[in-house]
């Protein structure tokens, strides 16, 4: 089964369910057979390359103080709850994630998608550290062990940037107009986050429909004449005085 997940690192939702499939994953009987793609989808591409905090970012849209720790409290409370020790969301700075999209398709290529993403959202929800500029990317990569100097010359020939923007246009093109948004066997779709138990709900479904269960033969008609290893017989139909 193939489960494509388009989400940012700056949307708190995107790394809530990225700790959810993996704990989704863990109960999945079938999830050796699963085959994870993360794809990017940026949602806030205007932003300063400087970064703006939290605050000021609601504040920009009209959301006070208080509004935004109503709205953004429970995410955090979600994450504790849910094993992520330190999650945050109020107090963090949030730019431009082209690059660090970029660095993440790059990985991607080499065979690290997955292990990358995930640490990236650790990075920046669990250390609110700012991914923002080349060089921060750059260093990021290189902390992962990816090699610094090619991972350097590939975010300055913004060799994956098409594939970046390719990949928001097919999430939209889908139905997404925002983040998260998954797809199970391009058959499903799950926009917004749930939570793990409807996310396993979803997994179960899916995979059924990609691999119905055998059903017992159905007999039609009354039985009539039949042949066995020795001959064929007709059935009588009155029984034998």
């Amino acid at each position: 089964m193939k489960l494509e997940f388009w989400s940012d690192i700056i949307c708190p939702y995107c790394g809530l369910m990225d700790n959810r499939l993996r704990l989704a994953l863990e109960r999945f009987e079938h999830a050796d057979d699963v085959q994870v793609v993360h794809r990017s989808f940026q949602v806030h591409p205007g932003l300063p390359r400087e970064g703006v905090t939290q605050r000021q970012l609601l504040e920009m849209h009209g959301i006070s103080p208080a509004r935004a720790e109503q709205l953004l409290a429970p995410i955090e409370a979600a994450a504790h709850a849910e094993g992520l020790e330190t999650y945050h969301v109020l107090e963090r700075t949030l730019g431009p994630t082209n690059h660090a999209h970029e660095l993440l398709a790059f990985a991607t290529d080499k065979g690290r998608g997955n292990e990358v993403w995930t640490a990236m959202f650790h990075a920046h929800f669990g250390s609110a550290r700012n991914l923002w500029t080349q060089d921060q990317v750059l260093d990021f990569a290189a902390e992962l062990g990816l090699n610094r100097e090619e991972t350097d010359r590939v975010l300055r020939e913004r060799r994956y940037r098409a594939q970046v923007v390719a990949d928001q246009r097919e999430a939209e093109r889908l139905g997404a107009h925002g983040t998260p948004f998954i797809t199970l066997d391009a058959t499903y779709a799950i926009p917004g986050a749930v939570g793990t138990d409807e996310l396993l709900a979803a997994m179960t479904t899916a995979w059924k429909a990609a691999h119905p269960e055998p059903q017992p033969m159905q007999i039609l008609g009354q039985a009539g004449g039949t042949c066995a290893q020795d001959g064929c017989a007709v059935a009588s139909r009155h029984p034998t005085p």
